[in-house]
């Protein structure tokens, strides 16, 4: 299918976060704590999205697609269960690689900070990135009942215009190496790019700037 970008709001603050990170006692990956999270992503205002399929526009139309392909959505308490075995194959399969998961209700949110991802200014995969990419894809797909949104962001350095491009070009890029030759389907996909607008850290550092350097995958549960 063609690359058809679409307006939806679907994205508030993830400079609200302000949790504190633990480490998981059985597979030693940086978690979020949930306790004081702020909410990252839901059905309010924020980022412009684009679909990657042409679907019908909406977050209603990306539901209609995945139930017309045999992808039935969750119900009641089948939903956390879900989100959490969900939750444990993605702390087992990137354990070591550099992906912090984090936890918000039933979201999750896989946060890709820059030295796994891509180089400076630039926007193509690095060579280390694709095989992290592989071990995502493949938990994606033991999870079908999972909606994707790939959410590009940039740190202050250069002009807002420039920065915002640079943040849809690489959550382009993610979004394209999941979907090509059928890793995810890509009907559960939306893609971002929010420039510097939601930084996680304090862009007066270096190392601050790397943290809001990265490419964030927010799983949702297909609910009724």
């Amino acid at each position: 299918m063609t690359r058809k970008f679409a307006l939806a709001a679907v994205l508030v603050g993830a400079g609200a976060l302000v949790a504190c990170t633990t480490t998981d006692p059985y597979t030693g990956m940086p978690v979020r704590n949930n306790t004081g999270t702020g909410v990252l992503a839901g059905a309010g205002a924020g980022a412009l999205l684009g679909y990657l399929t042409n679907t019908n526009k909406g977050e209603q139309g990306r539901k209609n697609a995945l139930i017309g392909a045999g992808i039935g959505a969750l119900a009641g308490g089948a939903v956390g269960n879900y989100m959490d075995r969900q939750q444990a194959d993605f702390r087992r399969s990137l354990e070591g690689s550099g992906v912090m998961i984090r936890r918000n209700g039933d979201q999750i949110v896989l946060v890709m900070p820059s030295d796994v991802t891509f180089d400076v200014d630039r926007s193509d995969i690095q060579p280390r990135f694709v095989r992290v990419l592989d071990d995502v894809a493949r938990t994606l797909n033991a999870y079908p009942q999972t909606t994707i949104d790939v959410v590009g962001h940039a740190d202050s350095s250069g002009a807002d215009e420039y920065n915002q491009v640079l943040s849809e070009r690489r959550a382009s890029a993610v979004a394209g190496y999941l979907t090509s030759q059928g890793r995810v389907l890509p009907d559960r996909v939306f893609v971002a790019g929010m420039g510097e607008r939601q930084p996680i850290a304090d862009n007066s550092t270096a190392a601050g700037r790397a943290e809001n350097r990265r490419v964030e995958i927010v799983l949702r549960p297909l609910t009724r």
